[in-house]
C-alpha cells in the first residue's frame, strides 16, 4: 500500500518480510513480463520467413537478459526502500510480525524482536507459491516463480508442474530461452478456468511445441540434482534437469498467529474482509493476496486505494467493487478475459447469446498470418449486456479494454458495435465484428 503524505500526521510503521515491492516487482508481474517480452522479440525473429523476411536466432544472451531485467527491478526496489526509510513519519523493520493480541504486533529481527501496538493495522502480506509434499519432502531441488527467474543458465530440460497461467508464461520464457520443456498437469487441459474455447485452443496450440501429460498427477520425485525423475500416478516417468513448481499460491496468513486478533480466515487461508477491507478484528484492514478472491495486482492496486481511503476517512468509507475484473496470461498467444465463461453461463441456467469473430476474418488477422486467434463474447440475450468476453491472439491484452469499459458502464452490445467508430482495418474489428455476430 502506499502511504502518501496524507499520513504524515501519524507515525507510522512499515514491516518488511523481504524485499520492497513485493512480488509484483521482484518476483511476478513485472520481471516475467519482462523476460515473457523478450521472447516474444525471440520468437518474431525465429518466425519471420513466414513473412518473407531473411533473419535468422541464434539464440537468447540467458544472463544478459536476466541480469538486464533485474539490475532494473532491484534498484527500483531499493529506491522504494531508501524513500521509505528517509521518511519523516515512517519507521521500517526488518522482520516478521506476528500477533500477540488485539492490535500488539511481534516483529522478529534475527535474535532480537520488537513489539507493537497501532490504533490501526494493514495485513497485505500477500501470498507464496505453493508446493505439495510430493516435493517438498522429497529433499530433492526445485524452483518456483520466485527463484526460476534468477537462475543463472536455463536448463536443457524443464520439467513444469502445474497447468495455470504462472505456469504456462514460464514455459515461454524457457523454451524461447532454449529449454526443451514438459508440463505435467492433473487437470485434461491447461488453462482450465478460462471459457472452453480458450483453453481447449490453448491446450491444442501448446501441444505442438511442448509435451504435455495431461490428466496426471505427481506421486514422487525422485534423482538427484541436475538428473530428476518426476513419477507420475500412471507410472510414467519423466525426466529432467531443473523441474519448476507452479500449482497455485497460497496466502500468507499462516504465520501471523492471526487468531489472538480475532482475525478470520476462509478454508483455503484467504483473510475475511466486508466490503470496506475490514477483518473482523476491529482497526485491522487487508488488502491484496492475503485476502482478495483475485489474486491479482490491480485488484491488489484498487483495493489499496480504498484502504488508504478508509483510515483516513472512516466516516465515509469507500468500498471495494469486484464486479468486472479483467485478467489476462501474457503466453503465446496471449489471452485476455472478462466476466463469465460459456460453462459459467451454462452453469447458471443465463439465457444467453455467443458471437465469435476468428483472427483470420479480418484484414489485420491477414497481416498477422494468426489463424489460431478470436474473440468470443457473451450477452444477455434479452438485455444485450455483456456477460463476459475472451480474446486469444495478437494484442489481446490491450483489445479487451473497450469490453471491460462496456461491461463497467453497463453498455450493451448493440450500442457498443453501432454506436462507436471503429478503424478499419485495425485487429479491433474483431471485437467489433464479434459483437454484430451477437
Amino acid at each position: 500500500m502506499v502511504v502518501d503524505s496524507s499520513f504524515a500526521d501519524l507515525d507510522v510503521a512499515i514491516v518488511a518480510d523481504g524485499p520492497f515491492g513485493g512480488t509484483c516487482l521482484n518476483f511476478g508481474c513485472i520481471p516475467s513480463k519482462m523476460l515473457g517480452y523478450t521472447a516474444d522479440v525471440a520468437r518474431t525473429v525465429g518466425g519471420a520467413a513466414q513473412y518473407g523476411v531473411e533473419a535468422s536466432l541464434r539464440g537468447m544472451r540467458w544472463r544478459q537478459v536476466r541480469d538486464r531485467v533485474f539490475s532494473r527491478l532491484d534498484a527500483e526496489s531499493a529506491e522504494g526502500r531508501e524513500g521509505r526509510e528517509k521518511s519523516d513519519f515512517i519507521t521500517v523493520y526488518d522482520g516478521h510480525a506476528r500477533f500477540t493480541g488485539p492490535k500488539r504486533l511481534q516483529v522478529e529481527q534475527g535474535e532480537t524482536s520488537v513489539a507493537i501496538e497501532a490504533e490501526q493495522i494493514v495485513l497485505a502480506t500477500g501470498a507464496r507459491p505453493t508446493v505439495p509434499p510430493q516435493v517438498a519432502d522429497s529433499g530433492l531441488p526445485f524452483e518456483t516463480s520466485d527463484t526460476i527467474m534468477r537462475i543463472d543458465q536455463p536448463p536443457r530440460r524443464l520439467a513444469v508442474l502445474g497447468g495455470g497461467y504462472i505456469a504456462v508464461e514460464l514455459a515461454e520464457v524457457f523454451a524461447a530461452a532454449g529449454s526443451e520443456i514438459v508440463i505435467v498437469e492433473q487437470a485434461e487441459e491447461l488453462l482450465g478456468t478460462q471459457d472452453e474455447s480458450v483453453s481447449e485452443a490453448f491446450t491444442e496450440l501448446a501441444g505442438r511445441r511442448f509435451e504435455l501429460q495431461l490428466g496426471r498427477e505427481l506421486t514422487r520425485l525422485e534423482g538427484s540434482a541436475g538428473e530428476l525423475r518426476l513419477v507420475l500416478d500412471d507410472g510414467t516417468v519423466v525426466e529432467a534437469d531443473m523441474l519448476l513448481v507452479a500449482v497455485g499460491r497460497t496466502p500468507n496468513s499462516d504465520g501471523l498467529d492471526l487468531a489472538k486478533s480475532g482475525i478470520e480466515t476462509f478454508d483455503d487461508g484467504r483473510v475475511v474482509v466486508d466490503d470496506y477491507q475490514r477483518t473482523e478484528a476491529d482497526g485491522v484492514f487487508a488488502l491484496g493476496d492475503i485476502c482478495s478472491p483475485y489474486q491479482l495486482k490491480h485488484v491488489a492496486n484498487r483495493e489499496a486505494e480504498v484502504v488508504a481511503h478508509n483510515l483516513r476517512h472512516p466516516d465515509e468509507l469507500r468500498a471495494t467493487s469486484h464486479d468486472v475484473v479483467p485478467a489476462a496470461v501474457f503466453s503465446n498467444p496471449q489471452i485476455a478475459f472478462v466476466g463469465a465463461t460459456e460453462q459459467d453461463c451454462r452453469d447458471a441456467g443465463r439465457d444467453y447469446a455467443v458471437g465469435t469473430t476468428r483472427y483470420a476474418d479480418v484484414a489485420y488477422g491477414w497481416a498477422l498470418e494468426d489463424t489460431d486467434g478470436f474473440c468470443k463474447i457473451l450477452a444477455d440475450r434479452d438485455t444485450g449486456l455483456l456477460l463476459g468476453a475472451h480474446l486469444m491472439g495478437s494484442q489481446a491484452l490491450t483489445l479487451i479494454q473497450p469490453l471491460v469499459l462496456a461491461m463497467t458502464l453497463g453498455i450493451d452490445a448493440k450500442t457498443l458495435a453501432q454506436q462507436p467508430y471503429w478503424i478499419h482495418p485495425a485487429l479491433s474489428e474483431v471485437i467489433s465484428n464479434a459483437l454484430r455476430a451477437l
